[in-house]
């Protein structure tokens, strides 16, 4: 389980994932120089996405695991013409 959680923290970093970690950082220091927990709550929320990689944003898509088979076979297909 330790593996798994280190697997997600270090790899996969794309933009998308790094803007995320810039922007809880960035609103998290404004929340914490202006005493207001409501940009404290939005900067959990971006900190959260990036450290475990979720979130709808941007070509990544929710974290949808890529494929590791590339072995796809393709298969004929016959119709048959219906009059």
């Amino acid at each position: 389980m330790i593996a798994a959680i280190k697997q997600t923290l270090f790899t996969g970093w794309h933009l998308m994932r790094w803007l995320r970690l810039g922007l809880g950082v960035f609103i998290s220091v404004q929340a914490i120089q202006n005493h207001d927990p409501l940009s404290g709550i939005i900067a959990a929320f971006f900190l959260f996405q990036a450290a475990t990689n979720t979130g709808c944003c941007g070509a990544n898509g929710c974290a949808v695991p890529v494929s590791k088979d590339t072995s796809e076979k393709t298969v004929d297909v016959e119709f048959e013409e219906v009059k």
